[in-house]
């Protein structure tokens, strides 16, 4: 990006850039840590998804394996959650919090969450919006420092794309925490997780994996600040 050596660019973004290389140091490090402390439930991390979701009353969802470190997520479209080797055949704290999140994310979609329901209608124009913004707004830049009104509009266009974006990462946080809500008190009460040592390690893993949302939501408004900035700048 022709910006990344901007003064105004550095000072929004850099705390942010930051802020995300540490929520994924941490999200790694804790998974890794309570992964090594097993369950006294023994169950894998595909049966306390199915717990999960059975004491949710989730039906027709389906479990698989899905290949990728950390890539576990539900698809509500497809209606089915996808974990990956290390938290489906997993019996740790770390693969039991995991799961429990995504099908915590099953139970959101049985009963309507809305939250949840925005976010899967904002993924098409997400998707759009982070491909395409940069390039009105860049255009858009360039033609208003020639004068024409049509250079201002394109970088309106490049920040309403953006702001698609932006609107995701935020509807994204309260969907997260809620899912990992669910996915303790089900897990407290249907006794997958037994002791205190277990519980504190399911709220640890679940918290750092929540901050790698909040630092991507971070990075999404200051980033959009400052392209507001700048179009202002160039009026």
């Amino acid at each position: 990006m022709p910006f990344i050596f901007d003064p105004l660019y550095l000072l929004l973004t850099v705390p942010a850039l930051i802020f995300t290389l540490w929520a994924q140091w941490r999200v790694k490090s804790t998974f890794n840590k309570y992964s090594q402390m097993g369950v006294a439930s023994g169950m894998t991390g595909a049966e306390a998804a199915a717990a999960v979701m059975r004491a949710g009353k989730v039906t027709g969802v389906g479990i698989e394996r899905h290949q990728g470190f950390l890539s576990d997520h539900y698809d509500p479209r497809a209606r089915m959650l996808r974990l990956s080797p290390e938290v489906y055949d997993g019996r740790s704290v770390s693969s039991i919090a995991v799961a429990a999140h995504e099908a915590g994310h099953s139970i959101q979609d049985a009963v309507g969450y809305g939250p949840l329901i925005l976010r899967s209608k904002l993924v098409p124009v997400t998707n759009i919006g982070s491909r395409l913004w940069f390039w009105p707004f860049m255009i858009g830049m360039l033609l208003t420092q020639m004068g024409p009104a049509i250079g201002q509009t394109l970088v309106l266009v490049g920040i309403g794309l953006f702001c698609a974006v932006v609107l995701f990462q935020i509807v994204t946080l309260p969907t997260e925490f809620d899912a990992s809500n669910r996915a303790k008190l089900v897990l407290a009460q249907s006794g997958i997780v037994t002791t205190q040592e277990e519980a504190i390690g399911v709220t640890k893993v679940l918290n750092a994996a929540a901050m790698t949302y909040v630092a991507a939501a971070a990075a999404s408004v200051m980033q959009l600040i400052y392209l507001i900035l700048r179009s202002r700048s160039r009026d």
